[in-house]
């Protein structure tokens, strides 16, 4: 790359950017607890208590997941041009520019983007909806397992017995419950529990993935793709396909 050709963009906005290393934080610590609470007993933890506790903080870090991941939704409404939806998931006119983008690659001049490259908006589409789903069903197992907000209240209400209180109800214990409900509640929730299980391992393989593009396309193709999501800026060495900022 010519240096002296080099130009900084300002790019993603704060909020953006914090979005962003918010998200693989919490991203990271649900995989930990997840995994543990997946294969607990390997682990040798086989007490109620140490599986209720390790759910509560796995639910814990999801709330903070689920209220960052509103926030950027909302974001992507209201934020700046790079960081609306109009500029991040797939438009008008997509297929077109994924054919080019490709076509460019195998030339000295490949395309340069200050936003997301197609393939890059491909990768977001399909991050965020595994995110969205992750969200939804993680939500509902957290109610429908140890009674937590939102649903926690209407899920122990339904299956307290009749004269028990739906508020001292505790988590994995039969006691207060209606066990013909309880059954129901069971068949209810386990396909969420799988579809949130197995969205997480599709999520940790394009996580992977994106990684891997990133560090490439940063080595391959400069633009300062990692640094640009700590300080705004990129750093590019041809005019960007998508214009200046």
């Amino acid at each position: 790359m010519n240096t002296t050709n080099l130009k900084a963009y300002k790019v993603w906005d704060l909020p953006t950017r914090l979005f962003h290393w918010i998200n693989f934080t919490a991203i990271i610590g649900l995989i930990l607890f997840g995994l543990i609470m997946l294969y607990k007993k390997e682990l040798g933890i086989t007490s109620v208590e140490a599986k209720i506790g390790l759910k509560e903080v796995h639910v814990i870090i999801g709330y903070v997941f689920v209220l960052n991941l509103a926030f950027r939704i909302l974001w992507g409404f209201i934020g700046n041009h790079f960081a609306r939806w109009g500029t991040t998931l797939p438009g008008k006119g997509f297929l077109q520019s994924v054919r080019d983008y490709k076509t460019s690659l195998g030339t000295d001049k490949p395309q340069q983007f200050l936003g997301h490259n197609p393939l890059g908006r491909l990768a977001v589409t399909l991050m965020l909806a595994l995110l969205i789903i992750m969200a939804v069903t993680g939500l509902i197992r957290a109610g429908t397992d140890i009674y937590y907000p939102p649903f926690g209240a209407y899920v122990a209400d339904y299956v307290a017995a009749p004269g028990s209180d739906p508020d001292s109800l505790v988590p994995y214990d039969p006691a207060g419950v209606d066990t013909e409900k309880l059954d129901r509640l069971k068949a209810f929730k386990g396909p969420f529990g799988e579809i949130h299980l197995y969205t997480a391992f599709t999520l940790m393989f394009v996580i992977v993935i994106h990684i891997a593009a990133v560090v490439f396309t940063e080595v391959r193709k400069g633009g300062g793709l990692i640094s640009a999501m700590f300080t705004g800026w990129k750093v590019l060495s041809g005019k960007p396909v998508d214009g200046e900022s």
